[in-house]
């Protein structure tokens, strides 16, 4: 399926990471056209004209949530981003710091401390694109409210309702582990994606967007359990499900 919404190639190398966002070994980058063409989707799937509350619950170095928030601002009321590993919610934390009043200003900055010192282009170049992140986040509708949760086990509906705590997200938007670079940690024995979304089900109100990203022909959701809409580009497949749908999906498709 062809995209709908990012139907022209656009430059996103200011948002490459590891240049101005912050990286974490074993966390890979997401594709960025991609990514907004998922969030567009979900929000056309949603309806209506509201700033959307985003939540990530697998979100690593929270580089998804980041580029969503600098390309779509106006369209961003607040995100909310969770993980199991502290380690990985220190990255998302630096991350999406680069979203307040000054976070973009000071890592243009330390950047171009750091070309000054140690005489790398590169650096000076990564400056450069923080200040027209900058820019453009101030034009676009100023500091983006975020929350980075308490770590949360994405298979223990226990922990992902304490994580939001009370917090009602209209669209989740995941690019789940699949054991390339990236794994499912945790005690859960039942770690695949139909538990997962089983989870979520269980702490989402029933008209939340649900987007799920992964490697693969298809994603797989249970049986019985179809998708609102279903994406193919390259070598990813992406599935929109409303929460409601992800209650059934957990009862069809738990052991017994």
């Amino acid at each position: 399926m062809v995209y709908l919404y990012e139907t022209a190639r656009v430059d996103y190398s200011d948002l490459a990471s590891g240049s101005v966002l912050h990286s974490a070994p074993g966390m890979p980058a997401f594709p960025v056209r991609l990514a907004t063409e998922i969030f567009q989707r979900a929000l056309a799937l949603r309806g209506g004209a509201d700033p959307a509350v985003v939540w990530d619950p697998c979100c690593g170095s929270g580089y998804l949530l980041t580029v969503l928030a600098l390309l779509h601002r106006p369209r961003v009321k607040t995100l909310l981003a969770s993980d199991l590993s502290e380690d990985v919610l220190g990255t998302a934390r630096a991350n999406l710091n680069l979203l307040t009043e000054t976070g973009l200003r000071d890592r243009a900055a330390e950047l171009a401390d750091r070309a000054e010192r140690f005489g790398k282009p590169g650096y000076a170049l990564a400056a450069e694109a923080a200040e027209r992140l900058a820019r453009r986040l101030a034009a676009s509708g100023g500091p983006v409210p975020h929350h980075v949760l308490r770590p949360a086990d994405v298979f223990d509906p226990a922990q992902l309702a304490a994580a939001i705590d009370g917090d009602e997200p209209d669209i989740v938007l995941t690019d789940p582990p699949y054991d390339e670079q990236t794994s499912w940690q945790g005690s859960h024995q039942d770690k695949n994606l139909p538990a997962m979304m089983a989870a979520l089900g269980e702490v989402l109100p029933p008209h939340t967007v649900v987007a799920v990203a992964v490697r693969g022909r298809r994603v797989p959701a249970g049986a019985g359990v179809r998708p609102r809409q279903s994406l193919r580009i390259g070598t990813r497949a992406v599935a929109f499900f409303a929460a409601a749908d992800l209650t059934v999906a957990g009862r069809r498709s738990s052991p017994r």
